[in-house]
């Protein structure tokens, strides 16, 4: 059976506001927005991932972790899950492979250029709302 890499990502507000981030690395999504995260490392619970990944890449701690339902395929072998979580300390700053980082208010949250493979997830956080 084919191993199956899972990518965690934070559907990371502050009040009513989500967080995007902008790719810079890889080339081929370099410009485009995501959710923030990372691959769950083999051994790693996910939230324990999305807590690291959020740190390395963002240098922010998290609070409560709350599983989005469903999860979305990214490329063969790879599916995106997300969970919905808040500030607790820190101010996002791009780190790792970003270049900006933006908090979204519920109408501008279609105004940046998401990833093709994170508007279905990102779809389903707001209606998780």
């Amino acid at each position: 059976m084919e191993e199956r890499v899972v990518v965690v990502a934070g559907a990371l507000y502050a009040g009513e506001r989500l967080l995007a981030a902008r790719r810079s690395a890889p080339a081929e999504l370099a410009g485009r927005w995501e959710l923030p995260g990372g691959k769950v490392e083999p051994g790693e619970p996910p939230t324990d991932a999305l807590v690291r990944e959020l740190r390395e890449e963002l240098g922010v701690e998290v609070g409560e972790l709350t599983r989005v339902p469903g999860e979305w395929p990214l490329k063969p072998g790879y599916v995106l899950q997300v969970w919905r979580t808040h500030l607790l300390d820190g101010e996002p700053r791009p780190l790792q492979d970003h270049d900006e980082v933006r908090w979204l208010s519920p109408a501008e949250v279609w105004s940046v250029d998401w990833l093709d493979q994170d508007v279905p997830a990102v779809r389903e956080v707001l209606r998780s709302v």
